[in-house]
């Protein structure tokens, strides 16, 4: 019985030496970020100029180390849902002179994995989808495009193609070394011109341009919540920061119905006649809701492993003070804001209020006006059924409930309470 007692007790020992020689070993090398597994990531050689997952002379299949350093990129995502004004966001990093940006790459992954639907709520559908885009902006922000040629339709052949969605939308797709048509004072190049004369988007060349680029951002509306991406928040391969971008839910549902005027033809209908039909989809708004609340909740709740990566950012506090919450949001990043973001912004929010078909998913638009401008379009019923169902995320944002048709059409009194919701670093 004693020599038992001693050997637990040296087991104990020994396993404490050789946890602290593990911690001092990581601590004392230089660690090493590894190349993510993909068919085609051979593909530039020795063009890589900065490359973020590097193998190791000794091979990372040896040891999984990651290396860091002060120059480090930034990873940047804008997570957000239909409609809440993230092309908006997603520009006023695209608009600066060191970030890659991309807007919307999980389109692919769901137009690829589920193509009949626009939104699937189906649990299977749902967890395909969230570990196919995992992977995705794993490598993404890896500057490993070629992965994304997986989910292209047609397939890129020799790896160029027209089809990467919103190509135009991303300045470092419009500019050399990816495209030869715009010099370096083009500044503002637009998406449709980008399109047209820059012709073939070679994935090479698009990956080159990224990995020259010191940080990444990304814009998406396909993760429904902060927590379907814990597990690339704690990737120590990654340095994520989520900005969380959310808007008044009857702001969105307003949007959707005058931008997608198929997919919400019965909400246009109970608009027009006052009368709901009986067979309206309820789920395209109260998702919305329930997906906010969750990842709200979470968000706010500061869980150690968002520990100065998140940002919440309401979309009215941003088009009131554009340049002064833009100001903030760099603050958080921790980089400095050059003077093309400053000159987008007071170029892109005094225009017109009015919804155009042509600019559907545009950002021209005068944004204090554009905020609130839904209680000018929704009838009462519809706005008093969407507090009833959305009431606890109103009421998480500080957005003010109205109780008359007097009241929701007075705009001289906002319904955006005032309300700091300060990073978590």
């Amino acid at each position: 019985m004693q020599c038992s007692w001693k050997a637990v007790v040296l087991l104990a020992l020994a396993s404490i030496a050789i946890q602290y020689t593990a911690i001092r070993t990581l601590t004392s090398k230089p660690f090493q970020l590894c190349t993510l597994p993909s068919p085609q990531n051979c593909g530039l050689g020795d063009q890589e100029t900065e490359p973020p997952f590097e193998r190791g002379a000794v091979g990372c299949e040896d040891y999984p180390t990651i290396y860091m350093n002060a120059s480090r990129k930034t990873h940047i995502l804008v997570l957000a849902t239909t409609r809440s004004g993230s092309s908006f966001v997603g520009q006023l990093l695209n608009q600066h002179q060191e970030f890659f940006y991309l807007f919307e790459p999980l389109y692919h992954v769901q137009t690829t994995l589920i193509p009949r639907l626009s939104h699937s709520h189906n649990t299977a559908d749902r967890r395909v989808m969230l570990g196919a885009s995992r992977d995705l902006l794993r490598s993404l922000y890896g500057c490993d495009l070629y992965f994304l040629e997986s989910y292209i339709k047609p397939t890129p052949t020799n790896h160029t193609t027209d089809k990467l969605f919103r190509r135009g939308a991303s300045r470092a797709l419009c500019q050399q070394p990816v495209c030869d048509a715009f010099g370096p004072s083009d500044v503002n190049v637009e998406e449709g011109d980008c399109v047209k004369k820059c012709a073939l988007l070679n994935m090479t060349l698009a990956t080159e341009a990224c990995r020259e680029k010191r940080h990444v951002a990304i814009k998406i509306v396909r993760v429904p919540e902060i927590g379907d991406l814990r597990a690339l928040l704690e990737d120590p391969r990654l340095n994520i920061k989520v900005i969380q971008l959310v808007r008044d839910p009857r702001g969105i549902l307003s949007s959707r119905i005058e931008t997608f005027r198929d997919t919400y033809r019965l909400w246009r209908i109970w608009r027009a006649t006052g009368r709901k039909p009986y067979n309206l989809d309820l789920s395209q708004l109260t998702v919305v809701c329930e997906d906010y609340g969750n990842s709200v909740s979470t968000g706010l709740s500061h869980p150690y492993w968002l520990k100065g990566k998140y940002m919440l950012v309401r979309y009215e506090d941003l088009a009131k003070n554009p340049l002064q919450k833009t100001k903030e949001i760099y603050d958080y990043l921790g980089l400095p804001m050059d003077k093309n973001v400053e000159d987008w912004i007071h170029a892109n929010t005094r225009g017109s209020n009015e919804p155009s078909a042509k600019h559907k998913f545009g950002t021209i638009r005068d944004s204090a006006a554009n905020a609130e401008s839904w209680r000018l379009k929704l009838s009462y019923d519809m706005v008093e059924y969407t507090q009833t169902v959305c009431q606890k995320v109103l009421h998480q944002l500080g957005y003010k409930t109205v109780r008359s048709v007097e009241e929701l059409k007075n705009m001289s009194i906002s319904l955006v309470q005032d309300k700091t919701f300060a990073p978590f670093l």
